[in-house]
């Protein structure tokens, strides 16, 4: 009698040590999930300023690189015109989803470095 009752306590303490690191790891499994989820959505933000840059009437995009966090986004590189510069940061405040914008850009002042 006295035997059965050590292997119950034992597999009784053995269970509810193994049980915290299997729910650990559903945890860690279960927030890699929205992580992945706004990376998506950050990569089509960001794709969709580059879009709504190519659209616009003579704006020259090809210097300027577009990075976007859960909806604030970063414009950064420059430009050959000074005007551009407003134009850009404006154009990505008109694209749907965008909070804020960080306007890093600069102007291209030509030479080979």
């Amino acid at each position: 009698m006295k035997r059965r009752i050590i292997q119950v306590l034992l597999l009784t303490a053995g269970l509810a040590l193994a049980i915290p690191p299997a729910l650990a790891q559903n945890d860690a499994a279960t927030t890699a999930a929205p992580a992945q989820s706004s990376k998506q959505a950050d990569r089509a933000l960001a794709k969709a300023v580059r879009r709504a840059f190519s659209k616009a009437q003579g704006f020259d995009a090809s210097g300027v690189f577009v990075k976007a966090r859960g909806g604030a986004v970063t414009l950064s590189g420059s430009v050959k015109d000074g005007s551009q510069i407003a134009q850009a940061e404006q154009i990505a405040r008109s694209v749907p989803g965008v909070t804020s914008v960080s306007n890093k850009l600069t102007l291209f002042h030509g030479g080979n470095g």
